[in-house]
């Protein structure tokens, strides 16, 4: 069974860094596209950020500059660390795994995590 579990969310001050991860089970990540997206309440799902399968990464305007994505292949682990936290960062946040390189498009996503929250506020 392919499943993928996100972990490391919590509640952080504005300014502050968090960093969230998504570990694989049942398939090795390292021969997907890995996603971040978020949903925030009221909010339609955002594309936040991609990394190929060769480490090329991509990102959302509203997080370039100040979230990263990387890859742990030996722990078959997705990354996105976040830095400078907005309360308009506060969201769901999701990691999928597609056989797409460097779309955002999350109808290209086959399979998805249960989300982690993340609440920026102070």
């Amino acid at each position: 069974q392919l499943q993928l579990v996100e972990s490391g969310g919590g509640l952080v001050q504005p300014g502050g860094s968090l960093r969230v991860s998504c570990t694989g089970s049942g398939f090795t990540l390292e021969n997907y596209a890995m996603g971040w997206f978020r949903r925030a309440p009221g909010k339609e799902r955002e594309g936040v950020s991609c990394i190929s399968t060769i480490g090329g990464t991509n990102y959302a305007d509203s997080v370039r500059g100040r979230f990263t994505i990387s890859r742990d292949n030996a722990k078959n682990t997705v990354y996105l660390q976040m830095n400078s936290l907005k309360p308009e960062d506060t969201a769901v946040y999701y990691c999928a795994a597609s056989t797409v390189d460097g779309t955002l498009r999350a109808s290209l996503y086959s399979v998805w995590g249960q989300g982690t929250q993340v609440t920026v506020s102070s």
